[in-house]
């Protein structure tokens, strides 16, 4: 019996054995099926297996900057399937939302020529406005990337833009109120430039780009062009114009190194147009007063600061503030990046409390008629930052635009299509 029970015993030892060994060797195979296949798809087509990996490891590092991952549905439900359209443009559509905690939002869903071109945008607002707190710049409360939606969660700003108020006869702000404006978006930039951990150039500065909360005070808005940059000796290339003609530096249409003083030209550009309360580009004017900066410097040069601040319809309380607005504008828009003050000066500038020294002619590069081919160092009062020791890109676009009388034409064009 116990023979029979011994050989019984050692038959089911066998049989497990035998399965066990079946198990690996079907295992081992199947594992080596499958690095295989993995190694065959690879070598086929590696960039969107590497795409799909690079965005997958963005979005996760942005989920730890606390920005929300929302889903479509989320959005459609928000939105009332996208059916309060506030504007679009370029970029995409944005839509007014509103979530069940009654939190109102502004949805940004971007679409382009290109996946590519609607990721790189994506990736531009998500990766520096997500990664920021700041009293005057938007609110990035989060974003959906799935195969047919990408977009991004705003706060809701339900002044709207500072254009509206400026260029389409809603003369409802009060120039004190203006300057107010003014101040706070010289800080959001200078936040941007200086506070951040990693400096964000914007690149986009004007009118439509700054927001206004329901007590009007200003919000940075719109990074769809905007860099991440090291203070450390770090160029990016570029390989094409970035901004918008009429705001965008000299430097951005041309082949110079390139730094966040662009920003600084555009806050300029930006201070023309709240001083006049008009575009600096209006063709139907004579010849003399068709770009405001220009008139602006002639008028300051020759003391008739006055007669401009009366046409322009600047009370008399307010001179003394529009004065020093004048030279903040006249010396964030030089010509040399080199000789633009930092923005956290401007703020000081514009606030009073510290004495502008009277500006150099910034368009005698203009007005003669011819430009520099490169930009040659000079000593100026705001070097703070020069080009060799800060972020900079370098535009490598052979046919940029090169700001001379001529082209300014084309620029106002431009600019004139995209209003």
């Amino acid at each position: 019996m116990s023979s029979v029970e011994s050989t019984g015993s050692s038959g089911s030892a066998g049989a497990i054995f035998f399965l066990v060994s079946m198990v690996v060797i079907v295992a081992k195979i199947g594992i080596f099926y499958c690095v295989c296949r993995k190694r065959i798809c690879q070598s086929v087509s590696p960039e969107p297996q590497f795409m799909t990996l690079t965005m997958d490891k963005f979005l996760t590092d942005m989920e730890r900057e606390k920005p929300i991952r929302f889903s479509d549905q989320q959005l459609r439900i928000a939105t009332g399937n996208y059916s309060n359209l506030l504007g679009s443009g370029g970029f995409g559509a944005v839509y007014k939302g509103i979530f069940s905690n009654g939190t109102i939002v502004a949805v940004k869903v971007l679409y382009g020529s290109s996946d590519k071109r609607i990721e790189d945008q994506f990736k531009a607002e998500v990766s520096t406005i997500g990664r920021t707190r700041h009293f005057n710049l938007v609110r990035l409360y989060g974003f959906c990337f799935e195969r047919n939606m990408r977009a991004l969660v705003y706060e809701y700003m339900v002044n709207g833009s500072l254009d509206r108020y400026l260029f389409h006869q809603n003369n409802t702000l009060g120039f004190e109120k203006l300057h107010e404006i003014a101040v706070g978006t010289a800080r959001g930039i200078s936040y941007l430039h200086e506070e951040c951990q990693q400096r964000i150039i914007h690149y986009d500065i004007k009118p439509g780009n700054i927001l206004l909360d329901k007590n009007f005070n200003p919000k940075v808005a719109d990074f769809g062009l905007a860099k991440l940059c090291n203070r450390e000796n770090t160029h990016i290339t570029m390989t094409g114009g970035r901004g918008t003609p009429g705001y965008a530096a000299p430097e951005l249409w041309m082949p110079f190194p390139i730094t966040h003083k662009c920003d600084v030209y555009s806050f300029g550009i930006l201070l023309f147009e709240i001083i006049g309360r008009r575009k600096n580009v209006d063709v139907s004017l004579p010849e003399s007063q068709e770009w405001f900066p220009i008139l602006v410097w002639k008028r300051f040069d020759t003391g008739q600061l006055e007669e401009l601040t009366i046409a322009c319809g600047i009370e008399e309380k307010d001179k003394e503030i529009a004065e020093r607005m004048v030279k903040v504008a006249l010396t964030c828009v030089q010509y040399r990046p080199e000789s633009r003050p930092m923005m956290s000066v401007v703020v000081k500038m514009l606030e009073g409390s510290l004495e502008i020294p009277d500006p150099l002619n910034p368009f005698q590069h203009l007005m003669d008629g011819i430009f520099a081919a490169h930009p040659v160092p000079t000593s100026q009062s705001y070097t703070n930052t020069s080009i060799s020791s800060g972020s900079c890109v370098m535009a490598t676009d052979s046919s940029a635009v090169c700001t001379t009388p001529i082209t300014r034409r084309y620029e106002i064009e431009l600019d004139s299509s995209n209003g």
